[in-house]
């Protein structure tokens, strides 16, 4: 997905998609002896609650700085993190699927007679 395609809502369904796929992400570290599974802090590391907070406004300007913000993160995402964003909201290029796919939505070309 194009940074262009996102608006404010948009921006904020991905950032709270976003912030689900990063904080399910586990971690082991020892401690005390014993090794522990952490959740994931990359959000929290990539300012993303704030984010979210801004994209949540009720002031449009910040709600601005808010997107302005989540477009600059989106493209420094790896393809793999980006995909299960997506995924997780069920987003889909329509363009991608198959012609038996029924979100595909496509209709044969005029004029051919198959």
């Amino acid at each position: 997905m194009d940074t262009a395609d996102f608006s404010i809502e948009t921006a904020l369904e991905a950032a709270l998609a976003l912030s689900k796929v990063l904080s399910a992400r586990r971690h082991r570290r020892k401690v005390m002896g014993h090794e522990v599974l952490v959740p994931g802090q990359l959000g929290e590391a990539l300012h993303l609650p704030q984010i979210i907070r801004r994209l949540q406004s009720k002031q449009q300007r910040v709600r601005e700085q808010g997107l302005e913000a989540f477009l600059c993160l989106w493209p420094t995402l790896s393809n793999p993190t980006r995909d299960k964003v997506l995924t997780t909201l069920d987003w889909y290029n329509p363009k991608d699927l198959d012609w038996d796919d029924k979100r595909s939505n496509r209709r044969p070309v005029a004029g051919t007679n198959d």
